[in-house]
């Protein structure tokens, strides 16, 4: 029996750029009494310097903002267009851990923290550390570069914008469930090809037991939801290990599709960050990017960022198949790497 594509996706996750790009409903500043809940949350914790990565919502007490926040990110985000930009935070008045404390409680009102990489960290930092994007065990975070189109193990990715790189450095977001529909009319022979397993490099970040690949399609049709798990440089660096499935030339024609479509001017949306701006995008539906850029010659001003990986208790269901990567697929408490010996811990500097 030959496999059906699922129907065309209608509905606010299949948006294009341009389209977005004219509009502001994405933005949300905020109001001066949700800084201060913010802020007088996140000073109380860290004068007692609290362990940041045990912060709860409750213990970050956010009476007007949380319940606004929490529904927003249900319906624009989880249920919606895919992302939501808080503005307003007042980064520069404070210390790194006020920042990261305030960054990781209000995470705390959206879902749990998820370990990002092999050494537990629930609080990542984004910046260039000078490493060889070049090796198949460096995260292409780490560097300068380019990251291109790709999703994160995880219901939604936030990131926090603490400094911004002399020129370049912008965020980019494209749709997948966009590029579903626009393969899906154009090469629906290559896109029933992403509905099969293909290998993706763990980049040595290997669970106990498992291989140094997971395998898990592009595309997934699970219970009427349509999701998608992408990262093309590791799919690609998957094929150093003997035992990984072969990419077949018309497996490539499908990814290299996929890629240009991700890359096309008329579906993908680029914003500038500023500093106290908290982006939220929903990795199901969405991939995120970031363009190559040129930092600051001074340490202290360099191009900085801190991200969360959350597990949403209100996220959709998920195949099986994902267990290989999110280790579950329980909502609420599934994503994130983990592997013999992590910790759970939220560093204040990159390490």
């Amino acid at each position: 029996m030959s496999f059906e594509l699922p129907p065309e996706q209608t509905g606010a996750a299949a948006w294009y750029g341009p389209e977005v790009a004219k509009r502001d409903d994405w933005l949300m500043p905020l109001s001066a009494v949700e800084i201060a809940e913010v802020e007088s949350a996140a000073t109380a914790l860290a004068r007692r310097d609290a362990d940041i990565a045990a912060v709860t919502s409750a213990d970050f007490p956010l009476p007007t903002l949380g319940p606004k926040l929490k529904a927003r990110v249900r319906d624009e985000v989880l249920n919606g267009r895919g992302f939501l930009l808080l503005r307003g935070l007042p980064v520069e008045r404070w210390s790194m851990r006020e920042a990261a404390t305030a960054f990781f409680g209000l995470g705390a009102h959206l879902g749990s923290a998820r370990s990002q990489n092999g050494k537990g960290h629930v609080l990542g930092h984004v910046q260039d550390l000078g490493l060889d994007v070049h090796d198949p065990n460096v995260r292409i975070y780490q560097t300068n570069e380019r990251q291109t189109y790709h999703t994160d193990s995880c219901d939604i990715v936030g990131l926090l914008c603490l400094k911004t790189a002399k020129s370049g450095g912008l965020s980019a977001l494209v749709s997948s469930t966009t590029i579903f529909n626009e393969m899906r009319r154009r090469r629906p022979d290559l896109l029933k090809l992403l509905f099969e397993p293909v290998a993706t490099d763990r980049r040595g970040e290997v669970p106990e037991g498992q291989k140094p690949y997971f395998q898990i399609p592009t595309f997934n049709w699970h219970k009427g939801f349509l999701t998608a798990i992408y990262q093309r440089q590791y799919i690609d660096s998957a094929q150093r290990f003997a035992d990984a499935p072969r990419l077949t030339p018309a497996h490539v024609e499908a990814l290299d599709l996929f890629d240009s479509l991700a890359n096309d001017p008329a579906l993908h949306l680029f914003m500038e960050f500023k500093p106290g701006d908290v982006q939220l995008v929903h990795n199901h539906t969405m991939l995120h990017d970031r363009t190559g850029f040129v930092d600051w010659p001074e340490p202290e001003r360099r191009r900085h960022l801190l991200r969360l990986w959350l597990a949403a208790s209100d996220a959709r269901p998920l195949p099986d198949v994902f267990a290989q990567r999110y280790g579950t697929v329980t909502v609420g408490d599934r994503g994130g790497i983990i592997v013999r010996g992590t910790k759970l811990h939220a560093p204040l500097e990159a390490v």
